[in-house]
């Protein structure tokens, strides 16, 4: 694998041509979705990657190490890795963050993507998180990003139900270092504008977007957009916070593999 690249792994399987594309968010890596592997790669062959400095991508692009992080630059490192792998077209599976990105990609290169689960879809920050994101921005040079990281783990998954999620979370954080932190957090700060644009305009790709009904940060928005979209569906999880595909995963999986299935039948 080259150097250039990031991180991945893959699963195939022996007579699906269907790929499925598994994307984690901010402080995360792809051992998030250690849940889902099992089910998933009875069905289809799999992929699975470490954004840019995160988990096993986290000792490379030393040459973009003084360069600000980008939605699409980001999403272009995906895009190399599928065509490193001759994917020409596969289905996505994000979370969190990671969902941005996974639309980003759709908006770039839309033949590329056939379907897109979004779990705990991050599609507005409400005035909270905005107040939250402005408040880190103005103290991430003098205070331990991790102190910053736990607090922000606590306010997006505050419940008991969600201890697993947030430890998960916070394990993998603590191996990004503080200038890397510090380029993902100036990413998460420039959601809002990129997602007014995306709900301004719906791709004709079909979506399901997967919810937890305790993710009070992140759900109405996103019941927002599902009314306004004609190829967008919501299932949302009750007792469920931010990261479903850790807490309910029986579901997740059910529904997301049901749904690709669905669409790769009707495509």
């Amino acid at each position: 694998m080259s150097d250039t690249l990031l991180f991945h792994k893959t699963y195939l399987h022996p007579t699906s041509k269907d790929w499925v594309v598994f994307v984690h968010g901010a402080g995360g890596s792809s051992s998030i979705w250690f849940k889902q592997i099992k089910a998933y790669k009875q069905h289809f062959n799999l992929l699975l990657l470490d954004l840019r400095g995160h988990g096993r991508s986290n000792n490379m692009f030393q040459d973009m190490i003084k360069n600000p992080y980008t939605f699409k630059s980001v999403t272009t490192d995906i895009v190399q890795v599928l065509n490193h792998l001759k994917i020409q077209s596969a289905h996505f599976v994000g979370i969190s963050l990671g969902t941005i990105i996974i639309r980003n990609l759709a908006e770039l290169a839309p033949d590329r993507v056939k379907t897109m689960v979004l779990g705990g879809a991050v599609t507005r920050l409400n005035t909270r998180s905005q107040v939250l994101i402005t408040a880190g921005n103005m103290c991430k040079h003098f205070i331990p990003y991790m102190w910053l990281y736990k607090l922000f783990a606590y306010i997006v998954m505050p419940q008991k139900t969600q201890k697993e999620s947030r430890l998960m979370f916070v394990n993998d954080a603590k191996k990004l270092c503080q200038n890397e932190f510090k380029r993902w957090f100036k990413l998460a700060a420039d959601v809002n504008p990129v997602m007014k644009y995306f709900k301004e305009k719906e791709l004709p790709i079909p979506t399901l977007y997967l919810m937890g009904g305790n993710d009070y940060m992140f759900i109405k928005p996103v019941k927002e957009m599902v009314n306004k979209h004609e190829h967008s569906y919501l299932t949302e999880f009750e007792d469920c916070g931010h990261v479903c595909n850790v807490e309910r995963p029986d579901e997740f999986n059910h529904h997301s593999i049901e749904f690709i299935q669905r669409h790769t039948l009707a495509a």
